[in-house]
């Protein structure tokens, strides 16, 4: 009946993550111009402020760590 297959599933991830990858970086670059009050885009800052501020006090030298990381496995 569905004719579904884990490379069909992989490539609507693929998809779906070149559309939403650009619409937080966005909404990051706003959160930080227009700050934390701002509709949406300052939920989406809060949040990812959150995660960083769960790693720790070297959050920025992991998230530098993780975007080199990234980076290298995407070459």
């Amino acid at each position: 009946m569905f004719n579904i297959t884990l490379g069909s599933i992989k490539s609507f991830l693929e998809k779906l993550t070149n559309v939403l990858i650009p619409v937080i970086v966005v909404s990051l670059l706003l959160g930080i111009i227009f700050g934390p009050d701002a509709p949406f885009i300052g939920s989406v800052y809060i949040n990812v402020s959150k995660i960083i501020g769960m790693i720790g006090q070297d959050g920025l030298l992991a998230l530098i760590s993780i975007i080199i990381i990234l980076a290298y496995l995407k070459k």
